[in-house]
């Protein structure tokens, strides 16, 4: 197995002033070829410390993706960093340079001398074309390790790891079968409560359960090599039957898209009318596709149960929809989340303390909770079932 890592570099980064998702990005797509990240690294714009830390990689690493530092400014220093690491000159590329120009040229702008810097590169390094950008990546040897050096924009980044860096990887190294990894989501039970009977289960030799817990979701995984599927598989089954009722989707789509898919499928039309959740809804829904019948964000007021289920009920009626989804009340009161169908309509009542769970995480479970009301009565099973940590107070049929 080659031990491949990433280099992050930038103050922004360090510091937490953006989100590094080139890392995320990079680490799950290399995850999929068969080439698992072993470390992550982060350094800020210090030469001493991007010339030690290249340094000191290069004794442990095989591969070594390094991400940022290719721009124009004082502050982009990867380049100048690894011809310090190497003990080499930067020496200019001409042709990228001519390029360059070119670029600008044909945008009807004349380019900046400081973008000259772009076109230096360490003395023995491989130029790796960028074909969206004026950075241009290279790959350079130093000691054991083969580095390639990156832009940090994410558009840039991901199409020279997908065009130009992955298939010189696969050139120069037999690389192995992707890892197996089976996932699925569920919603109610909390970490620790799947994982009292899940650690019990014996695992196949090499694969690994995992748990990801995000608010108001935890994800399972079990993961291993391709050459232990069989056994992934039939362990799988147990995992499912664990989990029970609490599993709202499996694989990495995600529930809006899955409910989005099913509901286009069957032609059901579908509107909204959220107060608590502000538009959370329609937000999730839309971004995977669903085209909705209508939909409302409203100021919150204080509703009964029953007053919040004929409302919905009523509204699918007036909107000629197949479905409506509610979700009403005040924040610091109950919260009602509804679901009229043609079957009839259901609602439940719900109660959070405000002091233990954050606003945005009461929106996003009130916002689960209808859309796993949604699922359930999609897949013709019973739309209230049980939920676990959420204190559901009440709960109606109409």
């Amino acid at each position: 197995m080659l031990n491949v890592e990433m280099l992050s570099t930038g103050d922004e980064v360090l510091h937490g002033q953006i989100v590094d998702t080139n890392a995320a990005w990079l680490a799950d797509f290399f995850f999929h070829q068969g080439l698992p990240l072993s470390r992550r690294n982060t350094v800020g714009d210090s030469l001493d410390a991007l010339v030690a830390i290249l340094r000191e990689r290069s004794q442990h690493a095989d591969v070594l993706i390094v991400n940022g530092g290719l721009g124009p400014t004082g502050d982009d220093l990867s380049a100048l960093a690894a011809a310090t690491a190497k003990g080499e000159p930067l020496v200019l590329h001409e042709a990228w340079l001519a390029g360059m120009e070119r670029f600008f040229r044909e945008r009807g702008r004349v380019m900046a001398s400081s973008n000259r810097k772009q076109a230096e590169l360490p003395a023995s390094a491989e130029l790796i074309n960028n074909p969206v950008g004026t950075a241009c990546g290279f790959a350079l040897q130093l000691n054991r390790c083969l580095m390639f050096f990156t832009p940090g924009v994410p558009s840039e980044f991901k199409v020279m790891i997908e065009q130009e860096i992955l298939p010189r990887l696969r050139e120069r190294f037999s690389l192995p079968e992707p890892p197996l990894c089976l996932r699925l989501t569920t919603f109610g039970r909390s970490e620790s409560d799947l994982a009292q009977s899940l650690d019990a289960l014996p695992l196949p030799e090499e694969v690994t359960m995992g748990y990801r817990s995000s608010m108001p979701i935890v994800e399972l995984k079990l993961t291993g090599p391709s050459g232990q599927r069989a056994a992934m598989e039939s362990l799988w089954q147990e995992v499912k039957r664990v989990a029970g009722q609490s599993i709202i989707f499996e694989g990495t789509e995600g529930l809006p898209a899955q409910l989005v898919h099913a509901l286009q499928e069957r032609q059901f039309s579908l509107t909204l009318s959220e107060q608590f959740t502000g538009g959370l809804l329609a937000l999730q829904l839309s971004r995977a596709g669903m085209a909705l019948r209508d939909s409302e964000v409203a100021p919150s007021r204080e509703e009964t149960l029953d007053e919040t289920a004929r409302r919905i009920d009523g509204r699918r009626r007036a909107q000629r929809a197949d479905l409506a989804l509610a979700i009403a009340g005040l924040e610091n009161e109950h919260l009602n989340v509804a679901l009229a169908t043609p079957d009839g309509t259901f609602a439940l009542r719900v109660r959070f303390s405000t002091t233990r769970y954050s606003l945005p995480v009461r929106q996003e479970v009130c916002a689960m909770m209808a859309l796993n009301m949604l699922r359930r009565w999609l897949n013709g099973q019973p739309v209230a079932s049980d939920h676990g940590w959420i204190e559901v107070v009440e709960s109606l049929t109409l």
